[in-house]
């Protein structure tokens, strides 16, 4: 039985939302204010749903903390509809999110695709990837370059993990957005640009070449130089 934890502190609203994915199937935990969400956010969860209006700790800054420990699947709870607000909630490492009100089997939705892709990426293996003097052990969440720590935010992490995972391929930046940041991101295709050069800042000068290729028109490639 999947594990949901559910940090929302509008009683009523928790209340159904526990009742329904209970109905579902799924097991529930509850919290009604950040601190508390994040101690139980700790704990071996399979999902989370987390309000971004809390009292005491916000939700983004649940968000950040947990990002720090843990993968785990992040849903936003938002009575905020301002583009700036999502970007922000997605940046800082959530999977997706839901504006209030929302329909139950919206959420519900969005619920099963966040886990599906959870299960997608356990099954294909959490093998280490190479690609030349360049490595990513998804169980570690670990990159190295020429044997050297390289420190990446939850974002990189998966646009690198998808690129070396489809070494050698042309990927498109709307293939890349969908499959890294979700099919209704805000935000526009240049954001795959930014990260990309977020990437190579990080990357290039530790291994003395650049893997991630652009492909003038199209998007880009990781280089297999091994």
């Amino acid at each position: 039985m999947e594990k949901i934890l559910l940090i929302e502190d509008e009683e009523k609203m928790a209340r159904m939302v526990e009742l329904e994915l209970c109905h579902e199937g799924y097991s529930v935990l509850k919290a009604l204010d950040g601190l508390s969400g994040l101690t139980l956010a700790e704990k071996d969860v399979d999902l989370v749903l987390l309000d971004v209006m809390l009292p005491g700790l916000s939700g983004l800054e649940v968000l950040r903390r947990l990002r720090k420990i843990s993968d785990v699947p992040v849903i936003l709870l938002t009575a905020r509809d301002a583009v700036v607000d999502k970007v922000a909630g997605l940046d800082a490492g959530a999977d997706d999110y839901i504006t209030k009100p929302f329909a139950i089997e919206e959420l519900l939705a969005r619920i099963r695709a966040a886990l599906r892709k959870r299960a997608s990426l356990r099954q294909a293996g959490e093998a280490p990837l190479t690609a030349g003097p360049l490595t990513l052990d998804p169980a570690r969440r670990e990159v190295r370059a020429n044997g050297a720590a390289v420190e990446l935010t939850n974002r990189e992490f998966e646009l690198l993990q998808h690129l070396m995972q489809n070494k050698g391929l042309v990927l498109t930046r709307d293939t890349l957005l969908e499959r890294v940041w979700g099919y209704e991101y805000p935000g526009g295709a240049n954001t795959v640009d930014v990260y990309i050069r977020f990437l190579r800042g990080k990357i290039d000068e530790k291994i003395g070449t650049r893997l991630i290729q652009t492909v003038r028109g199209v998007g880009y490639r990781l280089a297999d130089e091994s």
